[in-house]
């Protein structure tokens, strides 16, 4: 699974020369924890979030900041939306971070959030077993007899003779997120 298929879109973006107070209502009104800050071209400038808003609403001294300009984190996470969603996983967990600007040819194309990560963990058997046969019709087009049972997040596959398990449950691994370990019976 790819962060283009993860992620939410198109993103909510802010502008570096936009109010303090608009940039507060754009977060609270959409129900999102951080925005991309685009510049004057569309480019990734920076990246906006609730804590660098409150900060700046209570900053002490007699001139707080006025625009998301002056308190947004320049240095900003991002990836591509053909990374892989576990690399993307790996990221957010390193950096601990909320939310990563998707770009496609150094444009915002979406956000993925850690709540879009969980859904993926949220899914239901039922949906976690289509995912599965999705992706074994995908690699097998030609192969038919597929038996798959999902119970609580762990898979039973069934499958015809000469496929390896092995790379059966790599396959699933790396385009299923949410399952845990396979087990292949021949």
């Amino acid at each position: 699974m790819l962060a283009g298929e993860v992620m939410s879109s198109p993103a909510i973006t802010l502008r570096r020369d936009d109010s303090m107070r608009r940039a507060i209502r754009t977060l609270y009104d959409h129900g999102i924890t951080a925005a991309p800050v685009l510049g004057e071209h569309g480019e990734l400038v920076g990246m906006v979030s609730e804590i660098d808003l409150l900060c700046g609403a209570f900053a002490p001294g007699a001139s707080p900041p006025r625009t998301v300009g002056d308190v947004m984190s320049r240095q900003v996470s991002t990836v591509e939306d053909t990374t892989d969603a576990r690399v993307l996983t790996d990221l957010v967990i390193a950096k601990r971070i909320k939310s990563v600007p998707v770009l496609r040819d150094e444009r915002v194309v979406g956000m993925v959030s850690r709540r879009d990560l969980m859904a993926l963990l949220a899914r239901s058997d039922d949906e976690l077993r289509e995912a599965v046969l999705a992706a074994l019709r995908e690699r097998y087009p030609s192969e038919t007899s597929w038996e798959v049972t999902v119970r609580d997040g762990e898979i039973d596959v069934l499958g015809p003779e000469g496929q390896g398990p092995g790379h059966v449950a790599d396959l699933l691994a790396r385009t299923v997120p949410g399952l845990r370990p396979a087990r292949l019976i021949r």
